[in-house]
């Protein structure tokens, strides 16, 4: 009985991560961060997904003292090339950042 209930829990834990991190066919990464100021950080990615499906990426910017400055989801449309489409977009922070990040992107 015992083993049922941790397999049952083992799958529910399992569908929340990827629930949380996203399908396969979507990811991104930095490609860089510039025009760093009291108040935005202009942020570059390369985002990875489906030619017939936009999504949604979570960008976030970071303080020096590793404190979140700035969140914000960005939608994303196929390029002409799904799996390399570059997306630039101007996050506004709350204080002077010294990274910006891709948290990960989701199905639209």
């Amino acid at each position: 009985m015992l083993a049922a209930v941790t397999a049952v829990a083992m799958a529910a834990i399992g569908w929340q991560l990827f629930r949380a991190y996203g399908d396969g066919d979507y990811s991104a990464s930095v490609t860089r961060f510039t025009d760093m100021t009291d108040t935005q950080v202009v942020i570059t990615i390369l985002v990875r997904l489906p030619a017939d499906g936009d999504a949604v990426c979570t960008l976030r910017a970071r303080g020096a003292s590793g404190a979140q400055v700035g969140q914000e989801d960005v939608t994303v449309s196929p390029g002409p090339d799904p799996a390399r489409t570059q997306v630039t977009h101007r996050l506004v922070t709350s204080g002077r950042p010294v990274t910006g990040e891709v948290k990960g992107c989701r199905p639209a």
